[in-house]
């Protein structure tokens, strides 16, 4: 009988043609079958494989606050294809997951589920977050597992654990010994609505808040000497003030101006009243007051020295003038007010002038009764802040009001607006450490390098570091206060009766409330919990904390949002060697780049995304892959879209990858590559053209995982599989694969590299798509090990770089491209091929892809696709006159360029005369019904018509 397509031997391989892609209803079996390569043993076998090689990757814990979430697929699938790949490579990976347990979001979800949770006392308030983190922390990890992360599960480092709460204790003595940590009253970030400090790194900002801002006259009550002969008082004089927080008036102790710039003394034409203000303010500020602006006198900041204002709603107040660095002309009047207690500049004129820091609000964003019974139990961004603006105006002060559209500092978990407001907190003094830090970061390398200054620029910033929070879940800061006196203590020799190392802070902290003198801050200040897991490190000198761990982590790879956070506190504790890679990720947004957030209900569900919603028309389960390559394509170091469009691209795009895979697995069907490989010196040429590319791809993909640019081997893939396998070899050589004897050198020859091939594009896209890899390596006809991961990484033999075949390919190719598209739409096979060209270098080329002047099985003539081609160094004399001769020309480039000779060429397509062989389809024979000639021969060998 005749046959059209390829030997079919039952097995392994064709199998796989079979096999759907793992959903829900098939994942039973599916995982069923990965278990049988071990594929959840994976991380303890690398383990325990000896290798000098080591990889760590520090996992920045997520918040045990909830359900995962696509940010958490982002941030974990990253860092596994990152530890898969440096595992493939021969590195015996380090990778402990864990959760951060302590903090804020997690007190605040776990109290959001509790009816009359303001009644609890805080030890109930601390058993209720931690039996929630617990039950998030199990959710989280089986996501985890289920998104095929691979680690050291069995093994996890939770923030609660007592032995990870005393490290962090012991790091808190030791930097408090060393003098890095200290008490303050100062101005921090204030959230109302959490009644907490909150670091900078904790903040977002809200680009359209709207302020109330007001300009207002402070009257002078002595003015500058300097400006006595101006101002004598014969007319009111004040200075102009603008602020965007009316609020803080109240707690107003002096009026700032700078010394080197221009202040103007104006009169106002319309009331006689003399005023105070910048001179590049003056015409703005007119505008703005609806009023008219006579210039009395110029004079320096300086000369403003030595004078002082009445506060405009305290009576008998003194606010004196003084000079400040922080003062801009860009807005206002170029004088600032100040209120010491709600500004980080305006603390440190206090400081710097001995003035009082009183604040009048209390943790809930209320005035306190020091402020006065007008403002007492009023929410200063609210109606305390229409208060106060009513207090202007009733004692004359006030001169506008209007509304301010400008970025303002929100809670990034309540998304509330901030205050900043002076508290007692603990601080890291960072000040001392800065220079060395930025020193340091300059050395690391950091994926992308735009972030390096921005991270330069935060830390320029931060000259402390605010570590204590007011809540009841948390680590306690280590100092005990006497209960009747309020005495505290705190030294170093406290460490061994404090350090929770068995028993857990929960039990301590109750047991040294029932039973000391002494009272930790247990209901009002803990410490903060970012970068908890690395500053534990400062004095051992690790990145990580987990059990046999002794080297430095080689990579950190976290959020963006980390710059300030995650990065820059493990910068400040821990002396990050400069050997360090940081690599930087965008935040997930929905697919048309809107933000994604559970509060405005816009999240795409990992769980649904793999194992579908309850309408699988609408959500259909995509598999863990599929997220996984969502990753993997996706330009990360940007902000990464994700929704139903882009999920429905990654799907097509697996697709079209597993059918270039089941084409290849469908051609090793009773080839093994021990017995039947054929040397690469004995393949055609076009077979070592193919494993010339596969080794420059395996060098370009490999490069792209160093350099943790995913979505550059995602690209690689895809035109690799695409032009380089599907559009053109594969194309080229089935009449080989499918008409040729079995054994035949030459379908051995293109089987040897459809093998190779299948090797290297699998374990190139292992890392990212490890369930599709594995499934291919165990529907390999022949034996390959113990599965993909366990074998190592791309080998590509160095010998299969030959640049000089690509100029006979090419060349090749591009006539081939004249013939096609002088045929475009018709059967190629239809056709016999005229080619000539001029006697030189790519004729004798085309020479050695075909010797013969004109052959149907010629490796010339496979690739140009016709049923017969011809080589010709001239026009034959019988050519038809009305034939179609293209024209075209070929720039050969040998030796690095030494070599360069353009050759020109004509292309003939003639319809062949020949019948169409019944076999091989090609026009080779001389009737229908009788196959061509090399086809009687293979079937003569295999003994059988």
């Amino acid at each position: 009988s005749c046959r059209s397509g390829p030997p079919r031997v039952p097995g392994r391989a064709t199998d796989f043609l079979k096999v759907q892609r793992p959903t829900c209803d098939n994942l039973g079996v599916f995982l069923l079958s990965l278990q049988k390569c071990g594929f959840s043993e994976l991380y303890s076998w690398q383990r325990q494989r000896k290798t000098k090689q080591e990889f760590c990757l520090h996992d920045g814990p997520p918040y045990a606050n909830g359900d995962p979430h696509v940010g958490h697929a982002l941030n974990k699938i990253l860092k596994d294809i990152t530890n898969r790949f440096y595992m493939m490579r021969g590195y015996k990976v380090h990778y402990v997951p864990g959760w951060d347990c302590h903090g804020l979001p997690i007190e605040l979800k776990a109290l959001s589920e509790v009816k009359g949770a303001e009644n609890l006392s805080p030890m109930e308030i601390r058993q209720r977050a931690r039996e929630f983190a617990e039950k998030a922390i199990e959710k989280q990890k089986s996501a985890f597992i289920r998104w095929g992360v691979m680690a050291d599960w069995a093994n996890c480092y939770r923030t609660f654990d007592p032995k990870y709460e005393a490290n962090q204790l012991r790091v808190f003595y030791k930097m408090y010994d060393k003098g890095f940590i200290y008490q303050d009253y100062k101005p921090v970030f204030w959230s109302p609505s959490a009644k907490t400090a909150l670091a900078e790194a904790e903040l977002e900002y809200n680009e359209q808040h709207v302020s109330r801002s007001v300009y207002m006259k402070f009257p002078l009550l002595k003015s500058p000497p300097k400006l006595t002969s101006v101002i004598d008082g014969s007319s009111p004089a004040s200075v102009l003030v603008w602020t965007t927080q009316p609020w803080t008036v109240p707690a107003n102790q002096a009026v700032c101006y700078m010394p080197d710039s221009a202040y103007s003394v104006v009169k106002c034409t319309t009331t006689g009243e003399h005023f105070i203000l910048a001179a590049d303010r003056v015409e703005s500020t007119a505008a703005v007051l609806d009023m008219q602006f006579e210039v009395m006198s110029t004079c320096k900041g300086v000369d403003l020295a030595d004078g002082s204002c009445a506060h405009p709603t305290i009576p008998g107040r003194v606010s004196p003038l003084l000079p400040a660095n922080h003062v801009t002309m860009a807005k206002g009047t170029g004088l600032v007010h100040t209120a010491p207690a709600h500004g980080m500049e305006d603390y440190s004129v206090a400081s710097h002038h001995q003035l009082p820091t009183d604040c009048l609000v209390d943790e809930g964003g209320f005035f306190t009764e020091a402020a006065g019974p007008e403002l007492q139990n009023k929410n200063v961004l609210e109606e305390g802040n229409e208060a106060v603006i009513q207090m202007l105006q009733a004692a004359g002060s006030l001169l506008k009001e209007e509304k301010y559209v400008h970025s303002y500092p929100y809670d990034w978990r309540t998304k509330k607006p901030m205050i900043i407001r002076a508290s007692k907190q603990w601080f890291v003094n960072t000040a001392s450490v800065k220079a060395t830090a930025q020193e340091v970061l300059k050395k690391v390398k950091v994926v992308p390098t735009s972030a390096v200054n921005r991270m330069l620029e935060m830390l320029d910033r931060r000259t402390f570091w605010c570590i204590s929070r007011q809540r009841c879940w948390g680590v306690p800061i280590p100092v005990f206060y006497q209960k009747n006196t309020g005495e505290s203590l705190i030294n170093r020799h406290m460490e061994a009766g404090v350090l929770p190392a068995k028993c857990g802070l929960l039990i301590l902290w109750q047991e040294i409330s029932d039973n000391s003198s002494y009272r930790l801050p247990s209901d009002d200040s803990v410490l903060h919990g970012s970068g908890s897991s690395a500053a534990q490190e400062l004095i051992s000198g690790k990145y990580f904390f987990f059990k046999g761990a002794e080297q430095r982590a080689d990579t950190y790879l976290e959020g963006k949002d980390q710059l300030g956070g995650w990065f820059q506190s493990s910068l400040l504790t821990m002396w990050i060697a400069d050997t360090l890679t940081l690599v930087v990720h965008g935040f997930t947004l929905g697919e048309k780049g809107e933000k994604m957030s559970k509060s405005i209900g816009n999240v795409v569900d990992p769980d649904v995304v793999i194992n579908g919603g309850e309408d699988h028309t609408r959500d259909p389960p995509y598999g863990a892959d599929v997220l996984r390559w969502w990753v993997a394509e996706s330009n990360v170091f940007t902000e990464v879209l994700v929704g139903p469009v882009v999920l429905n691209a990654a799907r097509d795009d697996i697709n079209k990858l597993r059918n270039t895979l089941r084409f290849m697995l469908g051609n090793m069907a009773g080839f093994n590559p021990e017995t039947d490989s054929i040397p690469a010196s004995e393949m055609y040429i076009v077979d070592q053209y193919m494993l010339h590319l596969l080794q420059d791809y395996g060098s370009k993909v490999t490069e792209a995982y160093k350099e943790y640019d995913y979505s550059k081997v995602v690209r690689l893939l895809q035109a690799f599989c695409s032009r380089n396998l599907s559009n053109f070899y594969f194309s080229i050589i089935k009449d080989r694969l499918y008409c040729e004897e079995e054994k035949d050198p030459k379908r051995r020859s293109c089987q040897t590299v459809l093998a190779e091939a299948l090797d290297i594009v699998v374990r190139s896209f292992a890392p990212i798509l490890p369930h599709l890899a594995e499934e291919v390596f165990q529907h390999l006809p022949y034996k390959k090990g113990k599965g993909v991961f366990r074998t190592g990484w791309i080998n590509a033999s160095s010998a299969w770089k030959k640049p000089g075949i690509e100029e006979a390919i090419e060349g090749a190719c591009a006539m081939r491209d004249s013939f096609l598209g002088s045929i475009s739409g018709k059967n190629a096979l239809e056709y016999e091929v005229i080619i000539v060209i001029e006697p030189g270098l790519l004729f004798e080329l085309m020479e050695a892809l075909q010797a013969e002047e004109t052959s149907s099985v010629s490796q010339l003539n496979e690739i140009m696709m016709a049923s017969q081609t011809t080589l010709l160094s001239e026009l034959p004399k019988e050519t038809p006159t009305d034939a179609n001769i293209i024209k075209g020309t070929f720039l050969i480039n040998l030796e690095g360029g030494d070599i360069r000779e353009e050759s020109s060429y004509k292309v003939i397509a003639l319809p062949i005369a020949k019948a169409k062989c019944p076999r091989c389809r090609r026009y080779t024979s001389d009737s229908t019904s009788t196959p061509c000639p090399r086809c009687l021969k293979v079937m003569a060998g295999k003994g059988s018509v």
